[in-house]
């Protein structure tokens, strides 16, 4: 019989202290790292520039999957992972570094530079912005040189392979646990800078009071909440508001130093200004639905508010802009935030006589930082991602043939029109009620046409006209209900919708790509037989 060779736990011992030299060499890295990106601005530090450069890059298939499984956990996600491979790689620089000091160092250290590419690359970027990854990926470096130093003697002439560690186990956890605790401590001190950069903004926001709207929207109808539990609330609170964007570390900019430029073709008399100067402009306050491209059929990215702000067409003609039905030669409205995203309007359609805004306040309170605070457009009829810019900082008129913006360079339309969508907030998918009158409710939106009618069926059988909801104009969404005789066994239900022009909502299934998903919204159920029935 053949005796097994036992490992040799000398290597075992080395490539284990190894990692733990590497892992904790990159706590220090990204320590320092974070320190440093607070002088300069939180989305300069390593995780936030590599994970907003993988969001660039990542195929749009890869997006809507995130987008559609994880909702706005996928930025937490996409986080997660840029650590876990960063800790893989730390480990094997770790393990490399004992074996061979050099190529270990040289492999730490290199992570820096990825950090710098990556900010660099992010269309918002300065020089400034690379800075904190070479200076962290420089500090992880010479954490891993001191402690693989400190813990492992060369090998002597002669000496088999794998050389002898020169401390023993408590000296050497003494050693990482004095390292994580300053490096604990120099992240605290990162995050606390961080903090106190973002104070003003924070303080900004909290000192902000909103002037009395010139045109006040009317009170919401009585009749346009139903009283159905499980329906959506009418007025989506700011907190329950959905959020898809790219940004990694939400925006906090100071509405005191904010500042708005719009100019670029037709542009006759080019316009600058202050937080104040806008709010010192008549405002008007307007109810609208907004949703996102992204949003699947049936899906929860939609949602209502009452927006404040000050109309985006007579800024736009205080600048002389003409549409181009009356000769204006640009056709686009690009309006670029403050973290770099680019989003293209039709200069058409926010100078139509809809209520397209740059918003301030968002339910009665200045906008929420996750909404854009302190501006941000909102444009009726259009989906987000060519009408919602959060964080605006300008607004550059050209042609949609001489630039796309960042989406329609990633294979989403130039153009984005709301379609006409309906979704069954209640009963909730494999929900399963008894038998009996059930209410079949959900809510409706076509922005800028309205929602004259909607129908449910059941089981593919004859559409059933429910009631609607009060209407709050055509730019919000509309509540409906349906009773619904239930027989016990399972059940498909289905809804459709036919807005204000007499279109009804096609039932043929598309994806989100390019320009919006379309199908009717269905719900598989099981009705419960009643008391003394046999399911």
């Amino acid at each position: 019989m053949t005796t097994p060779v036992k490992a040799d736990p000398e290597r075992r011992r080395r490539v284990l202290g190894g990692a733990v030299c590497g892992l904790v060499a990159a706590c220090a890295g990204l320590a320092v790292a974070e320190l440093v990106s607070a002088a300069v601005r939180p989305e300069a530090s390593p995780v936030t520039a590599v994970g907003g450069a993988v969001v660039d890059r990542t195929p749009v298939g890869v997006k809507e999957w995130a987008i559609r499984e994880f909702g706005t956990a996928d930025k937490l996600l996409l986080a997660l992972g840029i650590v876990l491979v960063l800790a893989a790689a730390a480990a094997l620089a770790g393990v490399l570094a004992v074996r061979h000091l050099p190529a270990g160092i040289a492999l730490a250290g290199g992570f820096g530079l990825v950090g710098a590419v990556a900010a660099l690359s992010r269309p918002e970027a300065t020089w400034h912005d690379a800075l904190p990854s070479p200076v962290g990926g420089l500090a992880a470096a010479g954490v891993l040189y001191l402690l693989v130093r400190a813990v492992s003697t060369p090998r002597p002439v002669g000496a088999p392979p794998g050389g002898a560690w020169s401390m023993d186990r408590r000296g050497f956890g003494r050693l990482v646990g004095a390292v994580l605790v300053a490096s604990a401590g120099i992240g605290y001190a990162g995050r606390r800078l961080g903090a106190y950069g973002s104070a003003g903004a924070t303080a900004s926001r909290a000192e902000l009071v909103l002037p009395e709207p010139a045109v006040a929207a009317p009170p919401v109808p009585p009749g346009a909440q139903l009283p159905v539990p499980g329906i959506s609330p009418f007025t989506t609170p700011n907190g329950d508001f959905y959020r898809v964007d790219t940004a990694l570390v939400v925006p906090r900019v100071d509405a005191d130093t904010w500042r708005l430029r719009i100019h670029g073709e037709g542009v006759s008399n080019p316009l600058e200004f202050g937080l104040r100067e806008l709010l010192a402009r008549p405002l008007v306050e307007h109810d609208i639905t907004l949703c996102c491209v992204s949003n699947e059929v049936g899906g929860p990215y939609a949602g209502n508010a009452r927006w404040l702000g000050v109309r985006l067409a007579d800024l736009l003609r205080e600048a002389g802009v003409r549409p181009p039905s009356q000769g204006g030669p640009a056709d686009q409205l690009v309006a670029r935030s403050v973290d770099g995203m680019t989003l293209g309007t039709p200069v058409e359609t926010v100078m139509d006589g809809r209520d397209a805004l740059l918003a301030v306040g968002m339910n009665g309170e200045p906008l929420p930082f996750a909404h854009g605070f302190p501006v941000r457009m909102v444009v009726p009829g259009l989906y987000g991602y060519v009408s919602a810019c959060k964080w605006l900082s300008e607004l550059r008129l050209t042609t949609f043939a001489a630039y796309d913006a960042y989406w329609v360079r990633r294979s989403w339309a130039q153009r984005g029109p709301v379609k006409t969508q309906s979704r069954i907030d209640t009963p909730r998918p494999s929900a399963e009620p008894p038998e009996g009158r059930v209410a079949v409710a959900g809510v409706a939106w076509a922005q800028h046409r309205g929602i004259a009618r909607v129908e449910v069926r059941v089981d593919a059988g004859p559409w059933q006209e429910a009631r609607l909801g009060a209407s709050d104009g055509n730019d919000t969404w509309r509540q409906w209900v349906w009773e619904w005789e239930a027989a016990p066994g399972p059940h498909t239900l289905e809804v459709r919708a036919t807005d204000g022009t007499g279109a009804v909502q096609t039932g043929v299934r598309a994806g989100t790509v390019p320009d919006g998903a379309t199908g009717w919204h269905s719900v598989p159920v099981r009705v419960r037989p009643g008391p003394g029935r046999k399911a």
